[in-house]
């Protein structure tokens, strides 16, 4: 009898599923080169004496933290850049990861006076409750992006019952660059369950201004999956990686057609602690496994980005246990060769009971030559860190000369 339902269980979704298919809009190419809008409308904005502060070169990398909430654990920030020049961060605050009193936070970093905002609550269980109109234990992950008519969206884990296998995602929506939020939407990525399915790395747009949101799965395998959305609802998703050992994907986009996708990795003892890899040829209607990209790395999450002169950045735990170092690479988008160009937490010289964590990373750029870097620091506070265009370019140069690694230079702490 038990093998009768599960067959008709079966039956069901499959006829769900191609009616669903049939009726998806055609699969539009990655957009590319499609210029930066927000970096054109802060332009409009800022003064010009405020362009020339703006662009003005920064010799060294600089350090803030983002505000205190009051709360005894923080943990996974994300970035977007907002249209008067400014970076709006998120993260969630609580008495520890998963617990009922965790609330997504906000602040707004000011580039002019290198200072972050007060932070607000945009998000937290009880609100998202009434919004959902449905139970929520817990809130996390929140991941922003930015739709075609240039409102902000934010996607966002929540859980009504389990650990984090049990999760699915919301989103809320902003026509104000952040300062009020919509009503919660479910994003409904199974016709059935619609349970398991987390967030962490940013979307990709489509030519056609759909997005690409790169997602995972964790009850049952651990694997990536690639949302497609059109209008906070999803019209699409195809695997990414099968199995049990890649999460958390994120994509460098190559050409209209082509991307990879690099994910951390969550490997059974035994295996390569290295970071798994796939990739499309097709705008991610399908998904290919490469070989390992061969950087270790600690069943932890992994960022990146494509700055504009080719040159690809990473930020991750190059280590095979622990999150006690945190690094930054570079590579030619040309080539494979990957090499670490700043430390920017290492505890390895210290006892294990001392190290503390550093993880979670999420890089942006604003203006396709700079780059935003914040992260998880010991779960107590969250790092931010500012790489200017003139910086990464030298080192880029550096790089492509063959010249040491540029992983000595000094971070400026902000006061």
């Amino acid at each position: 009898m038990s093998r009768v339902i599960a067959f008709c269980f079966l039956l069901l979704a499959s006829v769900i599923g191609f009616l669903h298919i049939d009726s998806r809009p055609v699969w539009a190419p990655f957009a590319i080169n499609a210029g930066n809008p927000i970096e054109e409308e802060a332009d409009q904005v800022l003064s010009p004496k405020a362009k020339v502060a703006s662009k003005s070169s920064v010799a060294n990398p600089i350090a803030t933290w983002l505000p205190d909430t009051g709360a005894a654990s923080v943990h996974a920030a994300s970035l977007i850049p907002l249209k008067d020049g400014a970076i709006r961060a998120f993260w969630f605050a609580g008495s520890r990861e998963g617990a009922a009193d965790v609330s997504i936070y906000s602040a707004v970093f000011d580039p002019r006076a290198n200072q972050w905002s007060a932070p607000t609550v945009v998000m937290d269980r009880i609100g998202t409750e009434k919004g959902l109109s449905r139970y929520i234990a817990k809130l996390g992950n929140p991941v922003p992006s930015r739709l075609a008519d240039g409102r902000l969206q934010l996607f966002f884990v929540t859980v009504s019952i389990g650990g984090w296998a049990g999760s699915s995602i919301s989103s809320i929506t902003s026509d104000d660059e952040g300062l009020t939020w919509s009503n919660p939407q479910r994003l409904i990525s199974s016709p059935l369950i619609n349970l398991s399915t987390l967030v962490k790395s940013p979307a990709v747009q489509f030519s056609d201004g759909r997005l690409g949101l790169p997602a995972y799965h964790e009850w049952v395998g651990r694997f990536g999956e690639f949302l497609r959305i059109d209008a906070g609802q999803v019209i699409d998703k195809r695997r990414m990686s099968s199995g049990r050992s890649a999460i958390q994907p994120l994509l460098f986009v190559n050409d209209p057609q082509d991307a990879t996708a690099v994910f951390r990795q969550t490997r059974s003892s035994g295996k390569p602690k290295q970071i798994p890899v796939s990739y499309t040829q097709n705008s991610g209607q399908s998904w290919q496994v490469s070989e390992d990209l061969p950087i270790a790395n600690p069943n932890s999450a992994v960022t990146g980005l494509t700055l504009n002169n080719g040159a690809r950045l990473l930020v991750l735990n190059n280590i095979e246990a622990g999150r006690y170092r945190l690094v930054l690479l570079i590579s030619d988008a040309k080539s494979d060769r990957w090499q670490t160009i700043e430390v920017l937490e290492d505890d390895g010289a210290l006892a294990d009971d001392q190290r503390k964590e550093f993880s979670y990373p999420y890089l942006i750029t604003v203006d396709g030559n700079d780059a935003h870097l914040v992260y998880t620091w010991d779960r107590k506070k969250i790092r931010h860190r500012y790489f200017s265009g003139a910086w990464l370019k030298r080192t880029f140069n550096q790089f492509a000369a063959g010249e040491p690694d540029a992983n000595a230079s000094a971070v400026k702490e902000a006061n």
